[in-house]
């Protein structure tokens, strides 16, 4: 039962989509409207069972509203996942069909890019609806692209938790560690080695990470050695619940700070972190650079310039986040998911 499931918080709706002529399969899920239209981005991703889709919508819609919350804008939280399958390859149909159900909605749910959604997918899925955004934009407009974004605003919060658990007010000599060299973790990791830090770095394609180490005079490891690197930072960049009890007990750095979604594998993980001293950033106010840049677009509110300075009002965000749990003796994320909750009436 739908209601039974672990991760459903009360959403408001969850929509299971069929499109029999191009073979969509999809789920659009509906935490919270409580500030507005409830904005996230669509995933395509190949899933293990139908189940493993709805938990991953439900979660990733949930993180959604806290994520905007905190961001404060005025937008709720959605998410759609598209479960890839080779019987039915992406398609411009396909693409379409998912346009039209996000418009059967009627403005409750806004889309944008998640993993394995591109602009260019993005642009066909708005033929059939306007509620999409992350749409190539002018220069100095609000919008396009939010990975690049997302990546600033992990960079200003990873400084914050630098700042607050090492006591240093740049990246120079600091070691990172990043897991996931996509459009965030690789405009990550160039904006890090411009700040002087050392990096470590992984990815599934390890061509790819190889090339990165190359270029930024990093060092390459195996995807499956990143987390046991010993460094000051792990930064986790890739798909979520990545920390789970194993991964933590053996994590060697100081601080957790990446753009990954839905990071801590379940409730416990948070204090366990905790209880290792590792100081870690709330996965959805870190990474709420490419929301807040996406909503500007779709609001037509802004322009280029006040986003980044609501971006990097994430850095001071965090930083009364690590004070607040060091002053209760509250793990992060514990203090994160309160505040969001009240913002959003729960």
């Amino acid at each position: 039962m739908l209601f039974d499931a672990a991760d459903f918080d009360a959403h408001e709706a969850v929509h299971f989509v069929h499109d029999a002529a191009t073979g969509l399969r999809a789920i659009i899920a509906v935490h919270s409207t409580h500030l507005g239209p409830a904005a996230g981005g669509c995933r395509w991703w190949f899933y293990e069972d139908d189940v493993a889709a709805l938990t991953d919508a439900l979660r990733l819609s949930r993180g959604m509203s806290y994520k905007n919350a905190m961001a404060g804008l005025p937008m709720g939280g959605g998410k759609s996942v598209i479960l890839r399958s080779d019987a039915a390859p992406k398609s411009e149909a396909l693409l379409e069909a998912f346009g039209a159900a996000v418009d059967s909605l009627g403005g409750r749910y806004v889309t944008a890019e998640d993993v394995g959604i591109s602009v260019a997918d993005m642009q066909i899925a708005a033929r059939r609806t306007r509620h999409v955004t992350g749409l190539p934009v002018a220069g100095g407009a609000a919008g396009g692209n939010p990975g690049p974004l997302t990546a600033e605003g992990v960079f200003v919060g990873m400084r914050a938790a630098v700042a607050h658990k090492l006591g240093k007010s740049d990246f120079a000599g600091v070691h990172v560690a990043i897991q996931g060299l996509g459009s965030v973790g690789g405009a990550l990791a160039e904006k890090l080695a411009v700040g002087g830090a050392v990096l470590t770095l992984a990815d599934i394609d390890a061509d790819r990470a190889r090339a990165f180490a190359a270029r930024l005079g990093a060092t390459a490891v195996p995807v499956d050695a990143i987390a046991g690197v010993a460094a000051d930072v792990f930064s986790p960049n890739a798909l979520g619940a990545g920390l789970d009890e194993a991964t933590i007990a053996a994590l060697q750095v100081a601080v957790v700070a990446g753009a990954a979604n839905n990071q801590l594998a379940t409730p416990a993980d948070g204090a366990r972190l905790a209880a290792r001293g590792i100081l870690y950033a709330p996965d959805y106010v870190i990474n709420a650079g490419g929301i807040i840049n996406v909503v500007a677009e779709y609001l037509g509110q802004g322009d280029a310039a006040s986003v980044a300075r609501a971006i990097a009002r994430i850095e001071e965000r965090l930083a009364d986040i690590f004070v607040q749990a060091d002053r209760s003796a509250t793990p992060t994320d514990v203090v994160a998911d309160t505040l969001a909750r009240a913002l959003i009436g729960r």
